[in-house]
């Protein structure tokens, strides 16, 4: 017996019928933090264009001197500001800068990816919650109380263990790496480990299924799959080492000399704006606006950085589906 057809279901409303429209308030809701949204971004940039305009403005008047000249300025090897006559060769403080980012940049570098393995591939998640904060409390310290521990602490212990280096004391580049390193630790790890841990259990269990053994799944799987965020955690703990200020003039001394011995004191580009920075010197002076030109190197270099690890991070960024 055949059976009557059943009436076909009513067609549904498309979406915009079963939308409510919005109300007013929220209309203005949306629009208000919009628009504080976007004002935030515009801040952050115009405050990084202002520093960049009173830096330029500022070297301009620097290089104005007459007995000042730009070539000088970046090929020079002797800076003897106030001394007369005086010399602005950006050299010495260029390499006692480099010098101690590089001493700070091998101990962290590997130290920091370590710490990122562990804590992404072998710590118990009890474990990595109480050491990743623990870790990242070490950029919580004041700068000032690494300077001091590098003076009091760090290079007599060198002096003790290592007496045939014969470090100078009580400044000395080495010192200033160290303690320079312990702060940039943080940064390489934490970002590291991040990188690490986003990479796709897949490609783990695919290795172990190839018979590899957990360090080579580590450190030939994990650790090329999240290359370019690895070598972007690096490239910023090495602009913030560049850019250290307190630690290292406290650490490294204020000496403006061109050496590559790591065991004497320097003067890095952060050292020197801190001395003349206390306003020592008149306002105004040939030897004032020195600090406009240094602080606008160490601005190139720092942002130089900066873009070198977005390019890192885009060139090398693998997307997982």
């Amino acid at each position: 017996m055949a059976t009557a057809p059943t009436a076909p279901p009513p067609p549904r409303k498309p979406d915009e019928q079963l939308r409510r429209p919005p109300s007013f308030f929220q209309t203005f809701y949306e629009w208000w933090i919009e628009l504080s949204l976007k004002a935030c971004g515009l801040l952050s940039i115009g405050i990084t264009v202002a520093i960049a305009c009173v830096l330029v403005f500022g070297a301009e008047e620097f290089f104005r001197d007459p007995h000042v000249s730009i070539i000088e300025f970046l090929t020079g090897t002797e800076w003897t500001a106030p001394m007369q006559p005086a010399k602005y060769g950006i050299w010495p403080l260029l390499v006692g800068t480099l010098m101690v980012a590089g001493i700070a940049g091998i101990i962290a570098l590997p130290l920091g990816l370590t710490t990122a393995i562990y804590l992404s591939e072998y710590a118990h998640p009890k474990v990595r919650d109480i050491a990743k904060p623990i870790l990242e409390l070490l950029a919580g310290i004041p700068t000032v109380v690494y300077g001091f521990f590098a003076v009091y602490t760090i290079t007599p212990m060198l002096d003790h263990l290592f007496p045939w280096l014969h470090i100078g004391r009580p400044y000395n580049q080495i010192s200033g790496g160290i303690v320079v390193a312990i702060m940039i630790l943080p940064i390489i790890a934490s970002l590291s480990e991040d990188a690490l841990r986003s990479v796709p259990r897949a490609l783990r269990d695919a290795s172990y299924a190839l018979g590899a053994t957990q360090f080579e799944t580590s450190t030939q799987v994990v650790v090329p799959a999240a290359l370019s965020g690895v070598m972007a955690s690096f490239i910023l703990g090495l602009s913030r080492a560049i850019g250290e200020t307190m630690a290292v003039t406290l650490a490294c001394g204020g000496l403006t000399q061109l050496s590559f011995d790591p065991r004497v004191g320097v003067a890095t580009m952060t050292a020197y704006i801190v001395r003349i920075a206390k306003g020592d010197l008149p306002w105004g002076s040939t030897e004032f606006n020195s600090l406009f030109a240094v602080g606008l190197t160490l601005f190139f270099m720092t942002l130089a950085m900066n873009f070198v690890a977005e390019w890192i991070r885009a060139r090398y960024r693998l997307v997982y589906q």
